[in-house]
């Protein structure tokens, strides 16, 4: 089946090619889930002429994107620019929504694709939503892409509708927008085979087609030195020894387990740090010291946020272990990058997690001594069996989860509807 034929952005040339509208990121080149999947995504299709990715980026409000400060993209020209080969188009959403912006801003962005796709004539089209915050609204624009010979790929993410941040009202809006999300989409591709479960059993009567394709993550090392002086000035900053420390990298929300980890570190014995590397949540934060007085242990340091990468890489690799207490599902990408770098992973027990370090990490619950149990074993390990996880979790990561292998594997899900 020909797919639309006309020009290339990214091979300047006339050519036969499938069209993948992408919407649900912030943007390109960002830090976060999505934004880096979708980077990693253009940079190894740059050069697949059978696929023309078209990309919606936030124009404006909270995580907007400067389009004059993304190296290599084109200039904007009726609100469109070339990055990657990519046609990312911009999209105005009102402040004045707030935290409803991501909502309004995907529904803006579907109504773009619609649109761009029949001005263009664009046959057998993918639209590819990223989250499930727009089911209320989605069947009328599934409808019209239908209407124009489209299809419509759903991402899910996690168990959004779970997370304690949302009051009951929004978490209940979470759920329905899931029901309606899955009710209506062509295609599920879910990044864990949990999740993919879970969408299968929880939405039986819809029978939902669904597929499994995982996150992806770098395995190649850091490309600082030991001694760089930018790693050497976060220790000291902080009052950390290399080596001799422990690490968590994750959003300071409930669901992430600080409190288990903080209060069972503070039972354990061993002479290392805990660096916390997160964005502040004052209230959170509050309400630990409050019922942990953590403060008094010397060893507790909230280290803020590190967006350097190659530094955080660098802290991941030669920290004495990471601790992943992420308890709503889905292939967390931290989680990802943590085996690929830390040589002993310490994760909370569910089994979003186990499905993806399998036996290459070890496992806590929330039983009170549990985890600080476990961390005095591990500070007892000797160099050869540390050397052995590392080596196993880098496997994992290298075998299932390399960004070369996830994207081949999007290519060829794409591809199937030329067929």
């Amino acid at each position: 089946m020909i797919q639309h034929t006309g020009y290339c952005w990214g091979c300047g040339e006339v050519a036969e090619m499938q069209h993948v509208f992408i919407i649900g990121a912030k943007g390109v080149s960002f830090y976060g889930g999505y934004e880096s999947f979708v980077q990693k995504l253009l940079e190894y299709h740059k050069d697949n002429h059978a696929i023309q990715y078209h990309v919606s980026c936030k124009a404006n409000g909270e995580g907007s994107m400067n389009v004059a400060e993304l190296t290599g993209a084109s200039e904007v020209k009726n609100g469109r620019f070339c990055y990657c080969g990519a046609d990312c188009f911009l999209v105005r959403v009102p402040k004045w929504l707030g935290s409803a912006q991501a909502i309004a801003y995907d529904v803006a962005s579907f109504k773009e694709c619609c649109r761009y796709i029949e001005e263009n004539k664009i046959n057998n089209a993918i639209v590819y939503i990223l989250a499930c915050r727009i089911g209320p609204f989605v069947s009328r624009y599934v409808k019209r892409l239908h209407r124009l010979g489209g299809r419509v790929y759903l991402n899910p993410d996690g168990h959004e509708w779970k997370r304690a941040k949302w009051s009951a009202p929004v978490r209940r809006y979470w759920k329905e927008s899931e029901r309606l999300m899955v009710k209506n989409v062509d295609l599920v591709i879910c990044d864990s085979i949990n999740i993919e479960k879970y969408i299968q059993k929880e939405y039986a009567s819809y029978h939902p087609q669904t597929t499994y394709i995982a996150y992806g993550a770098e395995v190649t090392p850091s490309k600082l030195e030991d001694n760089d002086i930018q790693y050497k000035n976060w220790l000291d900053k902080h009052g950390l020894r290399d080596h001799l420390f422990f690490t968590m990298v994750s959003r300071c929300v409930p669901e992430n387990n600080y409190e288990t980890i903080i209060r069972e570190f503070m039972k354990s014995k061993i002479d290392k740090d805990l660096a916390i590397i997160c964005t502040e949540n004052f209230k959170m934060l509050q309400d630990m010291e409050n019922k942990l007085h953590y403060s008094q242990d010397n060893r507790i340091k909230f280290v803020g946020t590190v967006y350097d990468q190659e530094l955080l890489k660098k802290i991941r690799e030669n920290c004495f272990g990471y601790f992943h207490g992420h308890s709503v599902g889905g292939t967390n990408p931290s989680l990802l990058e943590a085996l690929g770098s830390t040589k002993v992973n310490l994760l909370y027990d569910i089994g979003f997690n186990r499905e993806v370090a399998e036996d290459a990490a070890v496992y806590w619950s929330l039983d009170d001594g549990c985890l600080a149990e476990l961390i005095e074993r591990i500070d007892k390990l000797s160099e050869d069996e540390i050397r052995q996880m590392s080596h196993k979790a880098k496997k994992v990561i290298a075998d299932k989860y390399s960004w070369e292998f996830i994207c081949d594997c999007y290519a060829k899900k794409f591809l199937e509807c030329k067929s």
